[in-house]
């Protein structure tokens, strides 16, 4: 009761208000902040010559942008008196372009809803016949070098600067795209409880194969059950699950 009032009070003030952060979780979120900023600059000096090699091959096909931003929602630790809280955040994304430029996002949006609502006729209609991944998979908007970034998840390569500045964590929830949060139940935002990660227990153990709910609450779990070894394990799971393409177009 104490911990609901205190976040009743905090909300009077900042209405993007989540939750309160447990008591002694600090020295954790240090000491994670210190191993993404580590992981995530060794990446990127080690993964340049890659990602360069992956722009020149966007650019060659489809002449245009080399990155796709896009808002997304996230959360970050905000300091109240002796306590934090967790707020919700929106921040830009950056992704490698998969698709054609000004793609209509039509599409997507209507398939987000009806996996949410776990409208199957509707996924199948906008999929073009019955599958149970939960990805929209058959995208004219996808040029043809995107099937392979995203198979093999190159394309969520500049996601290491959204690490470094600290938009995300190595380890989270994916970070939820606007129009998708639009759409929750009210359960479903316990997924925002925490900073949005490049990689997480959902796509280590159901990428794209279970139904949304599903997917949340595994990203719950998560969150309820931080640590740096489950961190450091989803991290070690991670390149066998890209390498693996379970669940990925």
């Amino acid at each position: 009761m104490q911990s609901k009032a205190r976040i009743d009070s905090i909300q009077k003030y900042d209405p993007n208000a989540l939750s309160l952060v447990s008591d002694g979780r600090g020295i954790y979120y240090a000491a994670k902040r210190t191993l993404d900023i580590g992981i995530a600059s060794i990446l990127l000096v080690l993964l340049s010559p890659l990602m360069l090699l992956t722009a020149a091959m966007i650019f060659l096909y489809s002449p245009g942008p080399i990155f796709f931003i896009q808002e997304r929602v996230g959360a970050r630790r905000k300091p109240y008196g002796r306590h934090s809280y967790w707020k919700r955040v929106n921040f830009r994304c950056y992704k490698f372009r998969t698709m054609k430029i000004n793609a209509d996002p039509l599409i997507h949006r209507a398939y987000v809803s009806a996996l949410i609502a776990n409208d199957q006729k509707q996924m199948t209609t906008l999929q073009g016949k019955a599958t149970k991944t939960r990805k929209l998979i058959h995208d004219s908007r996808i040029i043809r070098p995107g099937h392979i970034l995203r198979k093999l998840s190159l394309d969520e390569l500049p996601q290491l600067w959204n690490v470094l500045r600290g938009d995300m964590s190595l380890v989270g929830p994916r970070p939820a795209i606007s129009y998708e949060v639009e759409m929750y139940k009210p359960w479903h935002l316990g997924r925002l409880q925490a900073q949005p990660g490049i990689t997480g227990l959902q796509q280590v153990i159901a990428r794209s194969t279970s139904d949304f709910d599903q997917q949340v609450r595994l990203d719950v779990e998560y969150i309820q059950n931080q640590s740096l070894w489950l961190d450091l394990k989803i991290m070690l799971q991670t390149p066998m699950a890209i390498i693996s393409t379970k669940g990925a177009y």
